[in-house]
C-alpha cells in the first residue's frame, strides 16, 4: 500500500504541473524552441555489452561422456504380477533417462555438461577437472555452431582444474588477468552455459578473496567468491573484470538446492595459469613440500603464546629429515611470512608453499619463545600418492588425502584436548574430515574424534596409523577413540592401500 500511495502521490504532482504549466502557455505568446540533445564524450552504451562482445566467443561448452555400469534401481520390474499394475513405462530407458547402450552388458554413457575458455589461438582450452573427470570422449561447442573432439593434455585435481587442446587456429582467446590485484567489491562477470540453455552472461561483485570450501578434497583451495549467478553447466567457465580480462574459472557453488543462491566460487587466473603451464610443459603438476603439520591460531591460543595476533599458523609437528627439519624449524613456531609475504591462515601457508614447487628458496619469518627469527628452507617434492598412503597428515598444511581409513587427522595438542574434553591423553589424533563414503564414516567415526590407539598400538601421526593398521591383516583394525570425554572401541575395515 505505501508503494501505492508514492505512485499515486507521484501522478498528483505530475497533473498539478501539467495544469499549472498549461494555464501559463494560454497567458504567453506560443512561441517554438528547439533544443539539441547534447551526449557526453564519456558516455558509452549502457552496461557491458561491449565487453561481453569481446569474450563471449572465448568461452565455449564442453560435453564430456564416460561409460558405467547402470544402476539396477526397480529390480522388483522384473516381476509379472507388478508389471502388470505398473506397466511397461520408461520404453527401455535407463535411470535418469539415459538409454544402455544395447550390448546387453549393464554400461551406459554418462554424460557431463560444462564450459571452457579458450587461452590460445592455437586450442588450448582451460576448464575443470570434474567436468572431464574420468571422460572417454570430450567434445567442444564453438561460438558458431562448430562442434570439435577435444583431447585431453593434462587433468589435475587438488586444483580441481584440466587442460584440454582442439585442432584448430586463429581462435578467440580471453586474455588472463591478475587475481591478486582483485579487491573485494570489484564488479564481476561470470559467462558459461548454465543447466545447458545457452551462452549466459550473469553480474555480481567480488564478495571475498582467499575461501576454501573443502567442497573439493580441499588440498588447494584459494576461490574468489562471488555473488554473479553460477549455477551446474557454469563449471569451468569465465569470472572477467571490466576489463574483459579472465580473473577466474568458475568452479563450486554453495547451495542447499543445487542452484545459484548467490555464493559461488572461482579458482584465481594465477593460480589457474600455473597450473596450466605446467599440465602444457609436462603434463602434471609439481607441488612444493615443507614437511610440517600446522594449524590456525585461536585467539586462545595466541593469549597464551603471547602472540600479538592470531596471524600466522602453528607448527604442531615437523618430519625428520624434510625442508622444514633441515631449516631448523620446530614444533611451537609460528610462521607468520614467507618471503616477506605475510601468512594470515593454514589455507594461506598451504597453497604458497605448493606453488613455489619443489626445489624452491623459502624464507620462513617465525615467531618462537616471544621473539622472531628467520629460517631459509629448501623445498622438496610432494607427492600425494605417498602421502595418501601414510595416512594423511603430511601434506604441506598438514592435511592431506584421507588415507586408508578414510579420515583426515591432526595431531593432539594440549588445547584441542581440554576443548575436546579429553583428559590424562597426551598422545592422539584429532579426526579433521571424514569421507561420507569411507570405511571410517560407516563404522561411525565422527568429527573431532580424537584416535587414541589403533590395534592397541598409540598413535600420534598418519605414519603411525599407516604402520598400525598393517597388523590387521585380513581383520578388522580395532581402534580406540574418544569422544565427547569418553572412550570406545570402534572396529573399521580398512581400505586396500591400491584403492587410495
Amino acid at each position: 500500500m505505501k508503494a501505492s500511495r508514492l505512485m499515486i502521490a507521484g501522478t498528483v504532482v505530475c497533473a498539478a504541473l501539467g495544469l499549472g504549466l498549461a494555464a501559463e502557455q494560454q497567458q504567453r505568446p506560443e512561441k517554438t524552441v528547439y533544443r539539441e540533445t547534447v551526449v557526453p564524450q564519456t558516455a558509452s552504451r549502457d552496461g557491458y555489452a561491449d565487453v561481453v562482445d569481446r569474450v563471449a566467443p572465448a568461452v565455449v561448452t564442453i560435453r564430456s561422456a564416460k561409460r558405467v555400469r547402470a544402476a539396477q534401481q526397480f529390480p522388483f520390474m522384473d516381476d509379472p504380477m507388478l508389471r502388470q499394475f505398473f506397466g511397461n513405462g520408461g520404453g527401455g530407458m535407463t535411470p535418469r533417462g539415459r538409454r544402455g547402450n544395447g550390448n546387453g552388458d549393464g554400461m551406459q554413457m554418462e554424460r557431463a555438461l560444462g564450459s571452457g575458455v579458450i587461452v590460445s589461438g592455437d586450442g588450448y582450452i582451460i576448464t575443470n577437472h570434474h567436468v572431464i573427470d574420468g571422460a572417454s570422449e570430450i567434445k567442444v561447442d564453438l561460438k558458431g555452431g562448430r562442434t570439435m573432439d577435444a583431447k585431453l593434455i593434462g587433468s589435475d585435481a587438488p586444483s580441481d582444474l584440466a587442460l584440454l587442446k582442439i585442432n584448430a587456429s586463429n581462435l578467440p582467446v580471453l586474455p588472463l588477468g591478475n587475481s591478486d590485484r582483485v579487491r573485494v567489491g570489484d564488479i564481476a562477470l561470470a559467462v558459461g552455459n548454465p543447466l545447458g540453455i545457452g551462452e549466459t552472461v550473469t553480474m555480481g561483485i567480488i564478495s571475498a578473496k582467499g575461501r576454501a570450501t573443502g567442497l573439493s578434497d580441499g588440498s588447494f583451495e584459494d576461490f574468489l567468491q562471488t555473488d554473479a549467478a553460477i549455477n551446474q553447466g557454469n563449471s569451468g567457465g569465465a569470472l572477467i573484470n571490466t576489463h574483459g580480462e579472465l580473473i577466474g574459472i568458475n568452479s563450486q557453488i554453495l547451495s542447499p538446492s543445487g542452484g545459484n543462491i548467490g555464493i559461488g566460487f572461482a579458482i584465481p587466473s594465477n593460480m589457474a595459469k600455473s597450473v596450466m603451464d605446467q599440465l602444457r610443459n609436462g603434463g602434471k603438476v609439481r607441488r612444493g613440500k615443507l614437511g610440517v603439520t600446522i594449524q590456525d591460531i585461536t585467539p586462545d591460543l595466541a593469549t597464551s603464546m603471547n602472540l600479538p595476533s592470531t596471524n600466522g599458523v602453528l607448527v604442531n609437528s615437523v618430519e625428520p629429515a624434510s625442508p622444514a627439519s633441515k631449516a631448523g624449524m620446530k614444533s611451537g613456531d609460528v610462521i607468520v611470512a614467507v618471503n616477506n609475504s605475510p601468512i594470515d591462515d593454514s589455507n594461506m601457508l598451504r597453497n604458497r608453499v605448493a606453488q613455489a614447487g619443489p626445489n624452491a628458496d623459502l624464507s620462513l619469518k617465525v615467531f618462537r619463545n616471544g621473539h622472531e627469527e628467520t629460517l631459509q628452507a629448501h623445498t622438496a617434492e610432494l607427492n600425494l600418492d605417498e602421502t595418501a598412503k601414510a595416512g594423511g597428515d603430511q601434506g604441506p598444511g598438514g592435511k592431506g588425502a584421507r588415507g586408508q581409513l578414510g579420515v583426515t587427522v591432526e595431531p593432539l595438542n594440549a588445547e584441542t584436548a581440554s576443548q575436546l574434553g579429553i583428559k590424562g591423553a597426551t598422545k592422539g589424533v584429532v579426526v579433521t574430515d571424514v569421507d561420507p563414503s569411507g570405511p571410517a564414516a560407516e563404522a561411525g567415526i565422527q568429527q573431532n574424534d580424537v584416535i587414541l590407539e589403533v590395534n592397541h598400538t598409540p598413535v600420534a601421526n598418519g605414519a603411525e596409523i599407516r604402520s598400525a593398521l598393517q597388523k590387521s591383516g585380513e581383520r578388522p583394525a580395532l581402534l580406540l577413540v574418544s569422544r565427547d570425554g569418553r572412550n570406545v572401541f570402534i572396529a573399521v575395515r580398512p581400505s586396500a592401500a591400491s584403492q587410495q
